[in-house]
């Protein structure tokens, strides 16, 4: 079961500019634009969350040094391990149309995250606003490698650290491989303190529409989130099948973003030729917001590569997020 954080490591330093806090007390990126096209926030001075508070779900927490991981989401790899304990967790596109996650810890770490796949080129540009957070994947083709090694990030993977991970004799290869998160930040000394990367936390915004759930489709993946007021939360399902954590229980993230994104033919592929797409998620465009049983109509802004993303009503006002896990559902316009 993931527990509470332990000690943090000092010394670490931000390299990404970070967002500020707000006249109403909240803490992320200020929209500030004209609401048709979609708000651009300006830049912001740097600033840190609130002592004690989660800048990833709003929640009391100690956090620590920043570690995201890539998990495989096909059918031979659910249930997944460790997802529950993530803070945030990313839905993106890969080739075949099918998905693959980001997930990304700082408050709590689960004794084992898995199963491990490999790391894509939008992975880079996702992650950019973490500062230098650490990845850990289970490879790369070639040709992305010194994109890799370029990027602000502190990469484990079992070349580099093969004591943070594990193989599992209960599924086949290649959904068996699973992470130790505290070996794997053991491996990268350099990653980031948790920081703000725009998200903002707080009570419910007016209006809305009242839903059940809500449905994603990609090209070959079908997510529905469904609202349960027993659990505060929305439970996953992809395909028709309700998505669990083998050592949580069902998934019901607090807030569900359906954030509307250009997906596009990357300059790389997997190991069979197909070409693999890749999620821009820098610019600005629509999403839903979907917290306390309603879908709030939204649009999100991201003009700094290096910056957060700033998500408001269509009139431009910040729009908070339930306190407790959030998942941004990247999905194709």
């Amino acid at each position: 079961m993931p527990g509470a954080r332990g000690p943090r490591r000092p010394g670490r330093g931000l390299t990404a500019l970070l967002c500020a806090v707000t006249a109403a007390g909240l803490y992320g990126c200020s929209g500030a634009g004209p609401p048709d096209p979609a708000p651009t926030p300006t830049r912001a001075p740097t600033t840190t969350a609130p002592a004690g508070v989660s800048p990833f779900t709003g929640l009391p927490a100690r956090t620590g040094p920043v570690l995201a991981v890539k998990v495989d989401n096909v059918a031979a790899a659910r249930p997944q391990t460790g997802l529950g304990a993530a803070d945030l967790v990313y839905v993106e596109q890969v080739e075949g149309g099918v998905t693959r996650l980001l997930a990304v810890y700082s408050s709590r770490l689960p004794d084992s995250v898995g199963p491990v796949r490999s790391a894509r080129e939008s992975d880079i540009s996702l992650l950019r606003p973490f500062g230098r957070p650490a990845l850990a994947y289970s490879g790369a083709q070639s040709a992305l490698n010194p994109l890799l090694d370029a990027a602000s990030l502190d990469l484990v993977t079992e070349s580099n650290a093969p004591g943070a991970f594990r193989r599992s004799p209960d599924r086949p290869a290649p959904h068996n491989l699973y992470l130790r998160p505290e070996r794997a930040l053991a491996a990268a000394p350099d990653a980031s303190d948790a920081a703000p990367i725009g998200l903002r936390f707080g009570g419910p915004p007016a209006g809305g529409t009242a839903t059940s759930g809500e449905t994603v489709r990609f090209p070959a993946a079908r997510y529905t989130f469904t609202w349960s007021a027993a659990d505060r939360g929305w439970h996953v399902a992809l395909d028709g099948r309700a998505m669990t954590s083998t050592d949580t229980g069902p998934l019901a993230p607090a807030t569900v973003v359906v954030q509307r994104v250009t997906v596009r033919p990357s300059a790389f592929h997997d190991v069979t030729g197909a070409v693999s797409p890749y999620t821009e998620t820098t610019g600005s465009g629509t999403a839903t917001v979907l917290r306390d049983g309603r879908a709030h109509e939204a649009r999100w802004s991201r003009p700094d590569p290096a910056g957060g993303t700033a998500f408001t009503t269509p009139d431009g006002s910040p729009l908070a997020f339930a306190r407790g896990q959030v998942w941004f559902v990247l999905a194709p316009r």
